[in-house]
């Protein structure tokens, strides 16, 4: 389903695998609440003669306890952006304060500066941050988590176990692929910029690692296999 114009509060709730609802224009708060299988994607007007990456196009509390899914956003999210994540994977070219705040699970991409206070809670999931400002490791929350670069998969094989790889995929993959369905989706030129200068933005991105989660991965490898 297309539609164009302001979306109200919880666009896209509960979102049922299957189902595509693709905005041109902006939504309010709790867009993508429970998002359980669905795709969202949320592009401005091409009237717009903003800067997508500083202007903001979706609410607060954005795919509050989604569970399964893809969101892109071509502009910015509010305050408290994917909390309770526990299974979607977003892409946002920007956040406000509390990104992130006690994700559990699924992927998360932004594409520009967040708020301060991110990652707070957060137990499980990855998060994946551009950060151009050199500035991202000051707004983040990590009593929880780690900060590493986004390296190149050979890199990422000699550093990394690949029981300790995100979906047991290589970072670098991962990225990639949310960054091209976020400039297919939405005609995003960030995205557009990133794909044709991959190895110089590649070096800018942070990957926000829980700790728990990688405990969780570790312990889960080192349980002995059970035969069919």
């Amino acid at each position: 389903m297309r539609f164009a114009g302001s979306a109200g509060q919880s666009f896209g709730a509960f979102l049922a695998h299957g189902v595509t609802l693709d905005l041109v224009g902006d939504t309010n708060d709790y867009c993508g609440k429970g998002l359980s299988g669905g795709r969202i994607s949320v592009q401005p007007s091409p009237k717009f003669r903003g800067e997508p990456t500083e202007n903001i196009i979706t609410g607060n509390v954005v795919l509050y306890g989604a569970i399964a899914g893809e969101a892109y956003f071509r502009g910015v999210a509010g305050e408290r952006f994917a909390v309770r994540n526990s299974g979607a994977a977003a892409v946002v070219e920007g956040v406000g304060d509390h990104g992130c705040e006690y994700m559990t699970g699924g992927t998360v991409v932004v594409l520009g500066t967040t708020g301060r206070n991110f990652a707070a809670g957060m137990s499980g999931g990855i998060a994946y941050v551009l950060d151009l400002e050199g500035e991202f490791a000051k707004r983040c929350n990590t009593a929880m988590v780690e900060l590493e670069p986004l390296s190149p998969e050979s890199e990422q094989q000699a550093k990394l176990g690949r029981e300790l790889w995100h979906h047991s995929q290589s970072d670098e993959a991962i990225v990639r692929r949310l960054v091209e369905n976020h400039a297919r989706y939405t005609n995003s030129r960030r995205a557009a910029e990133i794909l044709q200068n991959w190895a110089q933005y590649r070096a800018r991105f942070v990957k926000v690692f829980p700790k728990e989660y990688r405990r969780a991965l570790g312990e889960l490898a080192a349980r002995p296999r059970v035969a069919a």
